[in-house]
């Protein structure tokens, strides 16, 4: 049995300000309509004999994940949910563990990144089939990528002896990410492979190689296992016990294990792969016009080369400047040289560090029923553009601290407004008082869109009691 494991837990620090810790780079929609999270798990149900699908997520982006996936009939999707960040080790190992005590300890797991793209499903496909006949032989497997230029944001494999499969090798060493220089010797060498971070292997494979490299980590995993199987009863849906996994140590899979283990081996991939980190790498997934230049949105370039441009709502116009990252949303701009892409997560570290609003949250956030936009937002009042999908439900609530006033400007709205029920229609309004049982529901075919003033001493998402919710967020104060 093999089953996928896609990790879905980086917040894409690099690629602020569209990426934010509340919608985070594998959300992040790409030139097909597509995001990364989606098109990793197309990949990874495109597999043969595939039955299930473990997805590793913080469990604010669970609802979003499943709203990504939607209905895969006989696939089974089954959902580890992290309280924290710990990094790749302990949310690689909580899968092993899974796997092992579910499935069995030779089931073999194949980890794959949610901010992967891969061009050529069928070469993807053949360099799983060869990684995991290598991992029944009790080798963790690395994806080693075919460099293409000397790419100094990623790591390096070098091969080692040759194993018994086509294009699969011992691994001789793990690289950090080099100097320019250094990596030009990389890749003209032929030996040295992008570490793209993703594996396979079989679950006591794993498990026994921590048990040797890392037994600490081990075993404040295991007990983190405990704790969590105490608390949960549906294996398909996992909650990760919170005090338990805080005091595990936060570390990648490379520095916990890979770089220690003698049993690492790589397949070599020659395949289009990219890693979606970073600005230079999103503005790759665009075409340039004659002057270089990457235009995303409504922009007017004057004696301007080589920039990326991307704007969300406001026309953009440069005169005399090259070489730039332009990335404007309506609340952030970001300016960066495009030989500094990679120092963008400072920006995010710095705004946390002053706890800024912009490294978290959009002005538009997304529900599991839609959207909300804010407008405008003042002393005493707040004023939000509210979309709801069709076929969809705010929860049953109330606030202690705001009234609201609802306009319809699109669609037709079912009003539950105290002990009333009605419809609004385009132009109709209503008024919910504080303290006042409400809910909106759009039963229709096509978006309901909604302005919403609200007034009142405090106007915190935080100002909620549930009652009832389709998507089971009773418990959490979280519009």
């Amino acid at each position: 049995m093999t089953i996928p494991v896609i990790l879905s837990g980086g917040a894409g620090t690099r690629l602020w300000p569209v990426s934010r810790l509340s919608h985070p780079k594998p959300f992040i929609q790409l030139p097909d309509g597509k995001c990364l999270l989606r098109k990793t798990f197309e990949r990874a149900s495109g597999l043969n004999n595939i039955s299930e699908i473990i997805t590793i997520t913080n469990k604010d982006y669970y609802l979003k994940c499943k709203a990504e996936y939607g209905n895969t009939g006989n696939l089974q999707q089954s959902f580890i949910l992290e309280p924290i960040s710990r990094n790749t080790a302990p949310a690689i190992i909580l899968a092993a563990l899974k796997a092992y005590f579910n499935n069995g300890p030779d089931t073999i797991l194949l980890v794959l990144p949610a901010d992967h793209l891969i061009a050529n499903q069928q070469a993807f496909a053949e360099a799983c089939e060869t990684a995991c006949a290598f991992a029944k032989t009790g080798k963790i497997v690395t994806f080693g990528i075919k460099p293409t230029t000397p790419e100094t944001g990623f790591g390096y494999i070098e091969c080692g002896l040759p194993s018994l499969f086509p294009q699969t090798y011992q691994v001789k060493q793990f690289v950090e990410k080099p100097s320019a220089d250094i990596a030009e010797t990389y890749v003209r060498s032929g030996q040295f492979f992008w570490n793209s971070g993703m594996f396979c292997f079989k679950a006591q494979t794993l498990l026994d190689e921590l048990k040797k490299h890392a037994p600490e980590l081990l075993q404040q995993m295991q007990h983190c296992w405990h704790e969590t199987m105490n608390k949960n009863t549906n294996p398909m849906l996992i909650t990760v016990d919170k005090p338990s996994f805080m005091q595990v140590q936060a570390i990648s899979i490379d520095y916990a294990l890979m770089e220690k283990s003698q049993e690492a081996g790589v397949v070599t991939c020659d395949f289009d792969w990219q890693d979606i980190g970073s600005w230079k790498a999103y503005k790759n997934l665009y075409a340039q016009n004659d002057e270089g230049n990457t235009i995303l949105g409504d922009a007017i370039m004057i004696d301007s080369k080589n920039n990326f441009i991307y704007s969300q709502e406001r026309i953009i116009a440069s005169v005399g400047v090259n070489n730039l990252f332009i990335i404007d949303t309506p609340d952030a701009l970001l300016v960066s040289h495009c030989d500094r892409s990679q120092e963008v997560s400072c920006v995010v570290q710095e705004l946390k560090n002053n706890s800024h609003d912009v490294y978290m949250n959009h002005r538009t956030m997304f529900r599991p029923w839609g959207s909300y936009t804010i407008l405008e937002e003042g002393e005493g009042f707040k004023i939000k553009r509210i979309m709801i999908k069709p076929h969809s439900s705010l929860s049953l609530q109330s606030h202690q601290c705001r009234s609201e006033h609802w306009v319809v400007v699109q669609g037709t709205a079912d009003i539950v407004n105290g002990d009333k029920q009605y419809q609004l229609h385009i132009n109709e309004s209503t008024f919910v008082p504080v303290n006042t049982l409400h809910r909106i529901s759009n039963t229709t075919s096509e978006e309901l869109i909604i302005i919403e003033v609200q007034s009142g001493g405090y106007l915190g998402e935080d100002d909620i009691i549930r009652y009832e919710d389709t998507y089971g967020r009773v418990s959490e104060a979280v519009v």
